[in-house]
């Protein structure tokens, strides 16, 4: 059985780690707006910059010039923020993640502790149950386990996946401006 002061240390317990996933939270909007700020700063400096290139064209091909030079560094800025976006979610996702995994592991000892102090006092004859009930948590811990490292297989394998479309996106955007500096 429980006691109040156990109650009370699990209820801080929970409060503190509430208050902690949200002050994480709150950090990784306040790194998403700050992106957001300067890409939009940027975006601004960049449009003013090529407005005052645009009005400097004289003709149709400096204008085809000027328009395949800008395609190549738009397109390293866009997968640029598309990264910083990327690592900001991961890395806020991770602080959750390591919380949760904490917590199931907190989670877990008490409750073994709680079946190895029902184990010792059970009465004679029923070590069988025990031994079954023992085994029924050995195996939802595995399977808990399993789940874990399926997530972060699965985790693994976007960013993987995140990368190599970004790989794929620079190479693409570079291809062009190639061709077109060698006609």
């Amino acid at each position: 059985m429980l006691t109040a002061e156990q109650l009370i240390a699990a209820q801080k317990s929970n409060l503190e780690t509430l208050f902690g996933l949200t002050t994480k939270a709150f950090e990784g909007v306040e790194k998403l707006v700050e992106l957001n700020v300067t890409a939009s700063k940027l975006a601004l400096e960049e449009a003013a910059e090529t407005t005052q290139s645009m009005l400097g064209v004289k003709d149709a091909q400096e204008l085809m010039a000027l328009q395949a030079a800008l395609f190549q560094p738009m397109a390293e800025k866009t997968a640029a923020y598309s990264r910083h976006l990327y690592d900001i979610a991961a890395g806020t996702g991770a602080e959750f993640g390591k919380q949760f995994e904490g917590q199931v592991a907190e989670a877990q000892k008490k409750f073994l502790a709680v079946v190895d102090t029902a184990a010792k006092n059970a009465p004679a004859g029923s070590e069988t149950a025990v031994a079954v009930f023992k085994s029924a948590v050995a195996a939802g811990n595995n399977a808990l386990e399993s789940v874990q490292k399926a997530v972060k297989q699965a985790s693994d394998v976007a960013e993987a996946n995140f990368n190599a479309v970004a790989n794929t996106a620079m190479n693409a955007s570079k291809a062009p401006a190639k061709t077109k500096r060698a006609a």
